[in-house]
């Protein structure tokens, strides 16, 4: 084939301006959303703060061309590839945008490839089980390695589960930084070594999708919103008295208590949720409250309700009511493999048992108070739910009335106020902290410092019964919440109970000046709780304000952080950073 000397020049052009633009010199300046200078001082942009890490004063290129190797035996799993292009697309979003940048990049990888611009080209990832199973206690923890800019060009994670990956993928985002100037992504306080792992195994959210319904697509964001605050259990709150929008095919009318026909979800919908999450290292916790909060059952089936004009608590007389929570149960086992399954269990008012005949009556029969039904229910649903292989999470009444009475296996669900885990785990029980004064976010005039100083640990001074507080949870009850509002109600105060601070200071108390500082910090459910420094508006601030500005870059809606109720707009122009 013959080539035109024209064509020679271009070809000529076109390698020569690859390489040029390949190797301009950096300058070494920080951007706004990593650090503000590169003195000792300045604090780590990550969100929640590694349990343990060393950074440097150096800062580096990354190469928008970044490779990915595996190691490991679980090196090849599919969650793995998918999380590092998804966190590709994330760091690099900036760069490679148009046909040209598209071009020139790849004819710089074909005819330079032996030549190296970048300080980092390469991300090896080692995990080393090929165990992809999502359950409760799942080990995340993973090491992160990003080398000084002349001893190597590999950035290295090694965890022992792709879900561990993940995590570590998380943090390698949160430490590039698209730099304006040189138009080229840096990691900044390099060299990095971090050894990561949560300090709870359960770290939740609960979405309410009942007082008000949620497309699957804004299911779908949340999700992924969780992801980057480290999150790993959603607590779909998928029905309650006001509407019934899950599909359950033993029981079809049940979803006739939705509010319309196009606000429900079908059972290919449940498992495109739980199995995005899962993709993200997030378990999907299903909730069927029993025996109140349940009036929109009856729309489908009414001898669920114990009268027309009483409609709850359910029937706690008719074997009808338990054969349509097992089926239910029996449906969803499939769809949810969670091994924790929520029964509610919570704000029962036993009226309408009192007042109806046939209950009324149904309770001498059995020599029953109205207080004996509500246990009765309780523990005969926990049989049903412990049957198909799930450990049973009750909300905190269940426990204040018949504590002893529970199943071995429950995990009480405190939400009333403090004081109540310390009681639980007292008892042998295993418990979730979700305290409404700090932990509920449709509480508007929380502020984010009380939801970040919270300590689900408060109270409890054995060892062997903080093992039992498995995690905590932040709730996002829908009354006035819906698609226009959800996301920046839940962000960025829901990442506050991710993280506490650590003290910057205490090392220059103790004359520790290296090239290297080496923090060590303390958690709430994934970070480490620090003792040794309450200044929350020094130590935490800037860094929730710059996790809130990474989410609005992300495309997730979080309000301004110091708005007095939650979920506002900014009051003023100003800089992300600042509000």
């Amino acid at each position: 084939m013959l080539v035109s000397s024209s064509s020679h020049l271009l070809i000529l052009f076109l390698v020569s301006f690859a390489v040029s633009v390949s190797s301009v010199s950096v300058r070494r300046g920080t951007p706004l959303d990593i650090t503000f200078d590169q003195s000792d001082e300045t604090p780590t942009y990550l969100w929640p703060l590694p349990a343990e890490y060393t950074s440097g004063n150096e800062a580096l290129d990354v190469d928008p061309a970044l490779k990915l190797t595996v190691a490991g035996n679980g090196g090849g799993s599919a969650v793995l590839r998918a999380g590092f292009d998804r966190y590709r697309g994330i760091v690099f979003k900036h760069t490679g945008l148009g046909l040209g940048f598209s071009f020139m990049r790849k004819l710089r990888e074909r005819l330079v490839s032996s030549v190296s611009a970048y300080d980092v080209d390469t991300l090896n990832i080692t995990v080393h089980s090929d165990n992809e199973e999502l359950q409760f206690g799942v080990d995340e923890s993973y090491t992160l390695l990003v080398p000084k800019a002349k001893d190597s060009s590999r950035v290295t994670i090694e965890a022992n589960t792709v879900y561990g990956a993940l995590r570590g993928l998380e943090t390698f985002s949160q430490l590039c930084s698209f730099d304006y100037t040189t138009k080229k992504v840096k990691i900044y306080k390099a060299p990095w070594s971090i050894q990561d792992k949560p300090r709870f195994a359960y770290r939740g959210l609960l979405l309410d999708t009942s007082r008000h319904y949620l497309p699957i697509t804004v299911i779908k964001q949340i999700i992924e919103s969780m992801s980057y605050a480290k999150l790993n259990v959603l607590h779909w709150h998928i029905i309650d008295e006001e509407s019934f929008p899950l599909e359950v095919p033993t029981y079809p009318d049940l979803w006739k208590g939705s509010y319309t026909q196009w606000e429900r979800y079908t059972v290919e919908d449940a498992y495109e949720i739980v199995n995005f999450a899962k993709m993200r290292g997030i378990n999907v916790m299903a909730e069927v409250d029993v025996p109140g909060h349940a009036e929109s059952w009856g729309a489908g089936y009414p001898d669920l309700w114990p009268s027309p004009s009483c409609r709850e608590p359910l029937d706690v007389s008719k074997n009808f009511t338990f054969d349509v929570i097992s089926g239910i149960l029996t449906d969803i086992r499939t769809i949810f493999p969670f091994e924790l399954f929520h029964l509610g269990g919570d704000e029962v008012n036993t009226d309408c048992w009192r007042s109806t005949p046939h209950i009324k009556e149904w309770l001498q029969n059995h020599n029953m108070t109205a207080r004996d039904a509500y246990q009765y229910f309780v523990l005969k649903a926990q049989e049903i739910a412990v049957s198909k292989n799930w450990s049973p999470v009750n909300w905190e009444e269940t426990f204040n009335t018949f504590p002893s009475k529970l199943h071995p296996k429950t995990i009480v669900h405190n939400w009333l106020g403090p004081g109540v885990c310390p009681k639980v785990v007292a008892k042998g029980f295993r418990c979730i902290y979700s305290n409404q004064g700090v932990w509920y976010l449709d509480h508007l005039d929380v502020p984010w410092d009380e939801v970040y100083t919270a300590e689900p640990l408060e109270g409890i001074q054995k060892a062997s019964e903080q093992e039992l507080v498995i995690g905590g949870e932040v709730c996002m009850w829908a009354e006035t919440v819906d698609t226009s509002d959800v996301q920046q109600t839940i962000w960025p105060r829901a990442a506050a109970a991710a993280v506490v601070e650590i003290s910057v200071s205490l090392f220059y108390k103790m004359k520790i000046r290296p090239l290297f500082c080496v923090c060590v910090c303390k958690e709430r459910l994934w970070s480490q709780r620090d003792s040794s420094s309450k200044n929350v508006t020094v130590t935490a601030l800037p860094r929730l304000q710059n996790f809130r500005c990474l989410l609005n870059k992300r495309g997730v809606p979080a309000a301004p952080v110091k708005n007095f109720y939650a979920r506002r707009a900014p009051v003023g122009p100003g800089s992300c950073y600042e509000q």
